[in-house]
C-alpha cells in the first residue's frame, strides 16, 4: 500500500512539473531575433526546393535532390526590392570517396539575393532569382571564390 502512495505521489509531482514547464515555455517572451516568415507581400521572397516562399530563412537547401549542399545559419543584414545579404555557413557533403560515405564540411559565406521579380507560380509575388555565394576563406573542391546560381521560378 505504502508503495502505491509513493507511486501515485511521484505520478502527481511529475505532473505537476511538466504542467508548470509547459506553462513557462507558453508564457516565455518571444525570441530577440525575427523568425522566418512565409509571407512577403511587401518584400521580395525567397523560394525553396517544395515551392515554399520565405522572407529571412535560418536555413536554404542548395542542392534539392540530395542535400548536399545547404546554407545554415543565416543572419540577414539586408532584405529589399533591390537585394538580401547574410552571413553564414554553408555545409557541402565532399563525397569522398562517395556521397553516402562523405563528410559535410563547412565554409563561412557570403550569401547575396538579387534579382527580384515575377514569380510564375504567383505572378503578384515578387522573389529573387540570384544568388550569389562568396567564401571569404576556404571554399568546397572545385568551387570559385564567387559561386552564382540561377534560383528557381
Amino acid at each position: 500500500m505504502r508503495g502505491s502512495v509513493v507511486g501515485t505521489a511521484v505520478t502527481l509531482a511529475a505532473g505537476a512539473l511538466l504542467t508548470a514547464a509547459m506553462t513557462t515555455a507558453t508564457a516565455s517572451p518571444p525570441p530577440t531575433a525575427p523568425a522566418p516568415s512565409r509571407t512577403g507581400a511587401s518584400q521580395p521572397v525567397l523560394v525553396d526546393c517544395l515551392w515554399q516562399q520565405t522572407v529571412r530563412p535560418d536555413d536554404f537547401i542548395l542542392a534539392c535532390g540530395d542535400g548536399n549542399s545547404r546554407l545554415t545559419g543565416l543572419r540577414w543584414s539586408e532584405w529589399g526590392p533591390d537585394g538580401a545579404t547574410a552571413e553564414g555557413v554553408n555545409m557541402v557533403n565532399d563525397c569522398k570517396p562517395y556521397c553516402a560515405a562523405g563528410t559535410f564540411r563547412s565554409y563561412p559565406v557570403t550569401v547575396r539575393l538579387d534579382g527580384a521579380t515575377s514569380w510564375k507560380k504567383h505572378p503578384e509575388v515578387q522573389r529573387y532569382d540570384r544568388m550569389s555565394l562568396t567564401y571569404p576563406e576556404d571554399r568546397p573542391e572545385g568551387f570559385k571564390q564567387v559561386m552564382t546560381y540561377p534560383l528557381w521560378d
